[in-house]
Formats: C-alpha cells, sequence, structure tokens
C-alpha cells in the first residue's frame, strides 16, 4: 500500500490545533508574505516557529505555502523568507512560479519542493521536467481526471508523490489563474487577494439604456453563471487511492478552526475505512452535510462535473459544477462551544455562539462519532444557573457524565 497522507488547512493557531486534534497526517500554512491567502491570520516567523514544533510534537508536517507570484520589488526578501522558513524546520515549500523554486533550492536545500497546483500540472511530462527540477511532488490542477491520474502515476517515478484537492471551495477559472478580482477590484487572485467577484450576481446594461440594468440568465433558472459549487470526494477516496494519489488535500486556510474540525475528522474517518477496505460509516457522510457549504461536486474527477452523486438533477438551479441560483452557503448546525475540560461530573466549556438548554446538541470529539447531549443545567461564569448561553467566550459549567477530550466541540442544529 503506497503511503497516504490527509492534508489540512491552517490559517491561524486555532486552525492548526483543530487540524491536529481532528486526525491531520500534514497541515499547510503560509507565512505573511508569498502565500495565496492574504485574507488569512497567517504566521510571522516566531509563530511558524511555534507551529512546526508543536505539529512535529504530534508527529504532523508542516508544508509553506509560497505560491504568489512574486514581482521584482518583492523578489529579493524571498531568500532570507525561506531560508529563515528552513530554520524554523518547515517540512516543505508549495510554490507554483519558476524564480521562486530556483530560490528555494538554493536557499533552502532541505526542504522538500512541493509544485503547487497553480502551477496547472496536467500530464506526466510536466510532471517529469519538474521532477528533474527537484519536485519532490506535484499538486495536481483540479481539472484533471481519474484517468489522467493514473496515466500520470504510471510515468512518474515512484518515489515523486501526487496531491489532489478533495474537498472545499472550486475556482472558475483554471487552477485559479484568475484576473476578474484584479480587473474589477484591483485585488489579484494570483496575489493572494482574490475578491470572489465569480460568486456575484451580475446585471447587463445596453449602451443606449444608460442605469437600466437587466438579469444575465445562463438560462431562465439562474444569474450566478461564474458561481463553482463545492467539492466533495469523500464517497469517492477509493477511487483516489486506486489511481495513485498520495496526498489528499482539504482547501481552506481562509476558513474557521470548526470548519477544520469537522472535515479533517470526517475525512480522517473516511480514508482509515478505505484503507482497510471498507466503507465509511454513515455518519461519516453525513458530517460534511454538516459544514457550511456551496452545493457539492466531485469536480472534474469523473469527466464534466456534475453534482456531489455523479449525476444532474434537471429540477435543481445547477449545470454541473455550476450553481446558479445564488452564492450562499447551506448550513443547519452551528459552533457553540469547546470543551475545554470534563473533571467531577462536570464539563467545563468555552461558549463560542449563542444557545439554550432547549436547543438540539451535539459533542463532537475527535476521531469519534458525534453525541447526543442533553444537558438538564448549565452553569454561567459567576455560578449562577442559567438556561441560556448568550454572551460570547464565557465560561460555562454543565453537570454531564459524559467525559470528552479537551477541545472537543459542541455544536446545535439551526431551527
Amino acid at each position: 500500500m503506497r503511503y497516504t497522507e490527509l492534508l489540512a488547512p491552517a490559517g491561524d493557531e486555532e486552525c492548526l490545533r483543530s487540524a491536529l486534534d481532528y486526525g491531520c497526517d500534514a497541515v499547510y500554512l503560509a507565512g505573511k508574505s508569498f502565500g495565496m491567502r492574504a485574507g488569512a491570520k497567517n504566521f510571522d516567523m516566531e509563530g511558524l516557529e511555534r507551529a512546526v514544533k508543536l505539529a512535529h510534537s504530534r508527529g504532523v508536517k508542516v508544508h509553506l505555502t509560497c505560491n504568489t507570484i512574486p514581482l521584482n520589488s518583492e523578489i529579493d526578501q524571498f531568500p532570507q523568507f525561506i531560508a529563515a522558513a528552513q530554520e524554523c524546520g518547515v517540512d516543505a515549500a508549495i510554490a507554483c512560479d519558476l524564480g521562486v523554486i530556483s530560490m528555494i533550492k538554493e536557499n533552502a536545500p532541505k526542504l522538500e519542493l512541493h509544485i503547487s497546483t497553480q502551477t496547472g500540472v496536467v500530464n506526466y511530462r510536466t510532471a517529469l521536467e519538474l521532477y528533474k527540477m527537484g519536485a519532490k511532488r506535484v499538486v495536481l490542477a483540479r481539472e484533471v481526471g481519474l484517468s489522467d491520474i493514473r496515466e500520470i502515476r504510471r510515468r512518474i517515478p515512484e518515489d515523486m508523490e501526487i496531491e489532489v484537492f478533495v474537498h472545499g471551495a472550486m475556482c472558475v477559472s483554471f487552477s485559479g489563474r484568475c484576473l476578474i478580482s484584479e480587473y474589477l477590484t484591483g485585488r489579484g487572485a494570483n496575489r493572494g487577494e482574490c475578491a470572489q467577484p465569480c460568486r456575484w450576481g451580475y446585471y447587463l446594461m445596453e449602451e443606449k439604456r444608460p442605469n437600466q440594468f437587466y438579469k444575465v440568465f445562463e438560462d431562465e433558472r439562474g444569474s450566478y453563471i461564474l458561481n463553482a459549487r463545492d467539492m466533495c470526494m469523500i464517497d469517492h477516496l477509493d477511487d483516489l487511492i486506486d489511481a495513485g494519489v498520495t496526498s489528499f488535500k482539504i482547501e481552506g486556510r481562509a476558513k474557521s478552526a470548526y470548519y477544520v474540525a469537522l472535515t479533517v475528522n470526517a475525512y480522517r474517518a473516511a480514508l482509515d475505512s478505505y484503507l482497510k477496505g471498507e466503507k465509511p460509516a454513515q455518519w461519516v457522510l453525513d458530517e460534511v452535510n454538516k459544514i457550511s457549504h456551496r452545493p457539492y461536486s466531485t469536480g472534474f474527477f469523473y469527466g464534466k462535473p456534475t453534482d456531489g452523486s455523479g449525476t444532474q438533477d434537471p429540477n435543481t438551479v445547477t449545470n454541473g459544477g455550476q450553481y446558479f441560483a445564488d452564492s450562499g452557503y447551506m448550513r443547519d448546525h452551528d459552533f457553540v462551544g469547546v470543551v475545554d475540560s470534563c473533571e467531577n461530573g462536570i464539563m467545563h466549556l468555552t461558549q463560542r455562539n449563542y444557545f439554550t438548554l432547549e436547543d438540539e446538541l451535539e459533542l463532537l470529539p475527535p476521531h469519534a462519532e458525534p453525541i447526543k447531549f442533553v444537558p438538564e443545567k448549565m452553569f454561567g461564569s459567576d455560578g449562577e444557573e442559567i438556561t441560556i448561553a448568550r454572551r460570547a467566550a464565557e465560561r460555562l459549567a454543565i453537570p454531564s457524565d459524559i467525559v470528552v477530550p479537551e477541545h472537543t466541540i459542541l455544536r446545535k442544529k439551526m431551527k
């Protein structure tokens, strides 16, 4: 059996801890420069060093994203940046720019070189040339199908690894090479500043009728003509394993620690089941629907993008990988707290969002199935009994015989 890796996003320290607690094999994160998610908090060098030490103490590798396209005014700062990252103990650097790749080899030779999806690798010859340049891994373009992954795997050296995205937001442009954001807002997608104009609704204005706006319809069903569905491959990891994928990557460095925890927990359980030749339990498949998401798709793995079942429902507002009804998220559960400890029959937790004792609550421990939670009493930080938790970040105490690890998530079903 080829080595497999579950790779999780870590936009900040809280997300990193969630990824570690819930079972990733590696994390990918960015420094304050040269990463493709300027909106995430990211890590300064001191924070990066702490992150690496924490991850390594849990047996987890750290991949540093260096996948922006630097300008002349920035490029001279990169050698010092990547050398410092190597000193922090980072395991790999992810890059797409040839100049950046050459400087990683020159200034941080201990790091594995991973080729970013922004490079747009779709065939084995490109992968072979990158291998000659020192690449240990290629993160394939999201447009590559299963048959092509198998062919790439067959044609590249055995010690070269293949990484693919298996969950999260998708881009309407080829491998994220988009100019719309910069054209409309001045925020460059290829520099980590995408304003996501593909999620906007558009109107048409005829030149001789100024200020008269008409909706832009793909057909009679909707106007979000650039809006992509989210990817979800949790039902199909066995096909990816069979095709020769090494690393299974979850998108989301700009997303919350709650999102990271739920996706990592679900994909950890699913991947472990597939590796044992079993299908995941139903609760595992259900978990991805409890995460805030757009309608799901299997991306390009099976040819033209379809919905998550591999088929299209003509009655839904979709066209395969596109979703025209709106750009909003589907969400039926909310993150309301995190467990700090369980001692002497008392569960201590920190509130994150509003909830009441009347809500339908669940605990989600790391590496485990959700537990229905029906507390009878709850006490605020002042020791007074309460029925409603309404103050964010308040410390709460709930009598309970249930014992779960620290950092266990408490969530409620939304009404």
